[in-house]
């Protein structure tokens, strides 16, 4: 005999394809009949077809955010967030108090991505280790002292021999970030890089770390900490790792929890430490403002121990959408247990899997003007799933709907999830995807490529036997 599903009812703050695989996660749930309100950047095709109400807020200013849940609290029984501003922003600790809607993502206080130097100061009292050699500078410490910043500067990169990655101190998506060798050889350049940021405020300079790096994440729901399998973003807009940083040009993960250049012995490093800096932020019992992805790092694997680059409080844009599609549970579920303290582990499919992202012409600087048409197409690709079923999905991104046709916007327009039982075939169906999306956009071809895992497999086997 046939039973109807449980009805439920899900907000979801989204904005890129993060959100739509979210989004897709939910409306694919086995165990509930789900009815999605989301709350959106723009009119994302994908989101307008699966949200039942959908509103645009452009800023995603946390108050309008919060009005339009207003207007359903009666109907949504949770909400999820997938990008970093409204978490900043304190979108959590407003909905909560307003009305009563259970929010899946830390709240202001634990939005740790806000001040890199806050990340720096965590980790000195919890895991020092985990710190590369830092030095802040702050504005107000030279605001009648031009001439002191620059001999305070150049004394610190006497220190370090130049070796050093330039950061602002506050979010830009990872787009302010600069490294000697990489974005710039000589001084004056670097301070060029420097002074645009520190025009905005306090800007840390930190040791270059050389090494291999991989993202963790995991879920938690207050009490308990669920460690995801490890993925590796590729940041560089150009093949090669050349060029800007970006939001992230594609991720892979292997068929296990480990990417191939990884060991046992690292993984189990990450996750001690980890749990402990999760035990020093949850203090005795529970601490449910810490609920969602409290912990997205990105790590550089050194051969000799592990160092924290960043640390984020919401899930990672590609890498998680390296692991939503492939996840065994039902997602609606694992919500429920975070939201009830009860969430212990997470089943994924043994499949390796590959994001490709497909971006506008003048992304991460390919073409410094574009005057063409932005109109882009996804049915060719969506029509793939005919050949790989699940195994491909296409999610939409940076683009907004009009009258029926589809514009890329400025960001990343669009990632292409592929899964197969290896990472080159994942890869291979990826790929397929981006080949078949019709639009003025471009890619990197070397996401995952055998080439650059190699690369990155012989290069720790160098740096561990140092």
């Amino acid at each position: 005999m046939w039973y109807p599903l449980e009805k439920i009812g899900v907000l979801v703050v989204c904005y890129g394809s993060r959100g739509v695989a979210m989004v897709d996660a939910l409306s694919r749930s086995e165990k509930y009949a789900v009815d999605i309100y989301v709350a959106d950047k723009q009119r994302n095709p994908f989101n307008t077809r699966h949200a039942k109400q959908h509103a645009v807020i452009p800023d995603l200013n946390v108050q309008a955010i919060c009005k339009f849940a207003a207007n359903f609290k009666d109907e949504i029984d949770f909400g999820i967030v997938g990008p970093e501003k409204p978490i900043i922003d304190g979108v959590r600790d407003l909905i909560e108090e307003e009305t009563g809607i259970p929010m899946i993502c830390p709240t202001k206080r634990f939005a740790i991505e806000a001040s890199k130097v806050a990340q720096r100061r965590l980790f000195e009292t919890i895991a020092p280790k985990l710190n590369p050699r830092f030095r802040i500078f702050d504005p107000k410490e030279y605001s009648s002292s031009y001439s002191k910043l620059k001999d305070d500067l150049w004394s610190w990169l006497d220190e370090l021999d130049n070796n050093v990655v330039v950061k602002p101190d506050s979010p830009v998506a990872g787009k302010g970030v600069g490294v000697w060798g990489d974005h710039f050889a000589t001084r004056e350049s670097l301070f060029e890089h420097f002074m645009s940021n520190f025009e905005r405020g306090t800007v840390i300079v930190e040791e270059k770390i050389e090494g291999e790096e991989s993202s963790f994440q995991a879920f938690c729901d207050g009490r308990h900490i669920v460690p995801l399998p490890e993925t590796r973003d590729y940041k560089r807009a150009f093949d090669g790792d050349k060029g800007p940083n970006t939001g992230g040009m594609g991720s892979y993960k292997g068929v296990g929890e480990l990417l191939p250049f990884m060991t046992d012995d690292e993984r189990e490093e990450e996750l001690q430490v980890e749990r402990t800096i999760f035990e020093k932020l949850k203090g005795r019992g529970s601490n449910p403002e810490l609920r969602g992805i409290p912990c997205y790092d990105a790590i550089m694997h050194t051969g000799k121990g592990m160092k924290v680059l960043e640390r984020n409080s919401r899930p990672g844009d590609p890498e998680i959408i390296n692991l939503l599609p492939i996840l065994k549970d039902d997602f609606v579920e694992v919500c429920l247990k975070i939201i009830e303290g009860r969430l212990k582990s997470i089943e994924f499919e043994k499949l390796a899997s590959v994001v490709t992202y497909k971006v506008p012409m003048t992304y991460g600087g390919y073409m410094k003007d574009y005057g063409g048409n932005n109109l882009v197409s996804f049915e060719k690709a969506e029509d793939l799933s005919k050949k790989y079923g699940g195994r491909i999905r296409v999610y939409p991104g940076s683009v907004e709907l009009r009258d029926g046709q589809c514009y890329a916007l400025g960001s990343r327009t669009v990632a292409v999830f592929g899964a197969a039982d290896d990472i080159n075939n994942a890869r291979e169906i990826s790929l397929d995807g981006i080949k078949a999306i019709d639009g003025p956009l471009w890619n990197r071809w070397d996401i995952a490529s055998e080439q650059h895992i190699e690369k990155s497999i012989m290069h720790m086997k160098a740096l561990r036997g140092r």
